[in-house]
């Protein structure tokens, strides 16, 4: 992978289809490559009290996968107890998502640190205020976007729509990932090789069921 490039913005196809895994799984990639990595999620739905702080699952996955020491609140700026969608949660909790306040932390995150990888919740257009959507945060950050795809029924429709939604928002698709999470999908290679022929951009992990990502350059 190219070391000269800070950050990467992580999406997927829809909520469930392994972002977590994929996200955590680069940025343990990028510490055995002897690089100083972090993992953030802006905004997390659905969290419990630990120790007082509201503490959500996904973001402790990640805050494991990192070699670097960054307070929660940065790693996650906005955290919700209820799991549902993080716009909803916000207005439930009197409190508006400021992209504003994602970048200075995400900025901070970037003086600790080679790599950031940023999570994005549910699918590319998930709102996070009544305006703005997750594709208007990967754009205020300006970040390449992997794309992880939830290899099972329509995700071929789902894929490509979110890849013209990304070049439509004038972002770098630089990857995607093949993430088979219905390991009994009938076809599913087929599927895999019309991803890989439709999506421009290249593969950089085939994750089967229970596997860890292998990633290819890119």
């Amino acid at each position: 992978m190219q070391k000269n490039k800070s950050a990467y913005f992580i999406t997927g196809t829809d909520t469930d289809v392994g972002k977590t895994y994929i996200a955590s799984a680069l940025v343990q990639h990028f510490c055995q490559q002897g690089l100083q990595a972090v993992g953030m999620k802006p905004v997390a739905a659905g969290a419990e009290l630990v120790d007082g702080r509201l503490l959500n699952s996904d973001v402790t996955e990640l805050i494991k996968a990192g070699n670097v020491d960054a307070d929660l609140a940065l790693i996650n700026p906005y955290v919700f107890a209820p799991a549902i969608a993080p716009h909803i949660a916000a207005e439930q909790a009197g409190i508006r998502v400021l992209l504003d306040n994602i970048q200075q932390s995400f900025d901070v995150l970037q003086t600790k640190a080679d790599v950031v990888v940023v999570e994005g919740a549910g699918g590319f257009r998930v709102p996070i205020n009544r305006q703005e959507t997750m594709a208007d945060l990967a754009v205020k950050l300006n970040l390449p976007i992997i794309l992880v795809v939830g290899v099972r029924l329509g995700c071929i429709n789902h894929a490509l729509m979110t890849a013209g939604s990304i070049r439509a928002a004038g972002l770098n698709l630089v990857g995607w990932v093949a993430n088979r999470i219905d390991p009994n999908m009938p076809a599913i290679e087929e599927n895999i090789a019309t991803l890989k022929a439709l999506i421009k951009a290249p593969c950089i992990a085939d994750v089967a069921w229970g596997e860890e990502p292998q990633f290819v350059d890119f």
